[in-house]
């Protein structure tokens, strides 16, 4: 059996908008109604919402067959938290919290196997289909995905040191927890953190990371997209994975990704190469 192919992993290297969901429910009836409406990715949060491992074991087999990513967020930045998430199924982490370097280089040894890592080795979990997948223990590191979360004044300033580490395959700037750091709790349409998270967007793109944010406003995502948007054809360009947590019409979230409006909202997503 091969190893899953990561395609929200390989998307983002590709400078490709993806858009996705954010499943708080804690619910594989929930998860197994979202997979197929139109989202690229769907994340399984255990930070913010009462999800176990056993919660997620059956929300990740709801979506799997799905047209979306599933996407887990650990509670913290912890080794245990992460090696078990991995080990039930997961590929594509978003570890929050992040404060500098030192903490992104730890949570990239938790993800990858000795020598390069700190990732316990199970012979028989979900993630090797429990053995079945050929030379899991020597391929699973290149089909892993690591999303960092910055959401604080202090880790902006860290901001390129952060997304410059090895392993890290994108940034979320976390809005919520940024403005009530900036002062505005509550508040992240404020224009400080408005204007510290487009700042944030502008410098990851100049070193072509990823980046990330949430919104539950449709006039945002697009300003936010538009936020990673090159000024010209010669400019460097990264992805922007656009989050949406509302009752978004099917027809809005599918006007962006149709061929019609590309020019608009995603040209720098398939025009351009990059090495993000």
């Amino acid at each position: 059996m091969d190893l899953p192919r990561n395609s929200f992993k390989h998307a983002i290297a590709a400078g490709k908008l993806q858009i996705g969901l954010w499943c708080s429910l804690c619910s594989n009836i929930a998860a197994d109604i979202v997979r197929d409406s139109g989202f690229d990715w769907l994340l399984l949060d255990t930070e913010h919402s009462p999800n176990e491992i056993p919660d997620l074991v059956g929300q990740l087999q709801a979506v799997s067959g799905g047209a979306a990513t599933p996407i887990v967020r650990p509670a913290w930045n912890d080794i245990v938290l992460i090696k078990r998430c991995l080990d039930i199924g997961t590929q594509t982490l978003l570890v929050p919290y992040v404060q500098n370097a030192e903490e992104a280089k730890r949570a990239v040894e938790a993800v990858r196997y000795p020598p390069r890592g700190v990732r316990g080795v199970a012979v028989a979990s979900r993630a090797s289909r429990y053995g079945r997948v050929t030379d899991y223990l020597k391929k699973a590191d290149s089909e892993i995905c690591l999303l960092v979360q910055v959401e604080t004044r202090s880790a902006l300033e860290q901001l390129e040191a952060i997304a410059s580490v090895d392993g890290v395959d994108g940034v979320f700037i976390g809005p919520s927890d940024l403005s009530a750091s900036l002062g505005h709790i509550g508040n992240p349409a404020h224009p400080e953190p408005q204007k510290a998270m487009q700042d944030a967007v502008t410098r990851l793109k100049k070193i072509g990371k990823p980046a990330g944010i949430l919104t539950g406003n449709e006039e945002e995502i697009r300003r936010y997209i538009s936020w990673a948007t090159p000024s010209s054809r010669s400019a460097p360009t990264s992805a922007c994975w656009a989050r949406a947590r509302t009752r978004w019409p099917r027809n809005s979230r599918a006007e962006l990704h149709d061929p019609s409006s590309r020019e608009l909202v995603i040209l720098c997503w398939n025009r351009f190469a990059t090495s993000s």
